[in-house]
């Protein structure tokens, strides 16, 4: 399956550092799942996050497949996150 992605991150703060590596570990465990990850940098560009109605950094928004999916903060909860991203049977309600 396809997964597109966008983290909205506030530069380097510690909770986007920690989020990016959060996911990154996540997404090396499943190797099979093929994702496009975008990351957006609020802090070097402010209107994009307004334009998309970001209000709190970290933000993970799943794009593709529909339903869009939101997660906020660092992405420690690695339960919700593979529902997110719907690995190993897990899918939010």
């Amino acid at each position: 399956m396809h997964v597109r992605l966008r983290l909205y991150l506030a530069g380097a703060s510690p909770n986007s550092v920690i989020a990016l590596a959060n996911l990154r570990a996540a997404l090396k465990e499943h190797p099979d799942r093929i994702v496009d990850l975008e990351l957006i940098d609020i802090l070097a560009d402010p209107a994009r996050g307004i334009d998309d109605g970001i209000l709190v950094t970290p933000m993970l928004v799943k794009i593709h497949p529909l339903p869009e999916r939101r997660i906020l903060g660092n992405l420690r909860d690695r339960e919700m996150l593979l529902g997110v991203l719907e690995v190993g049977g897990c899918e939010v309600e």
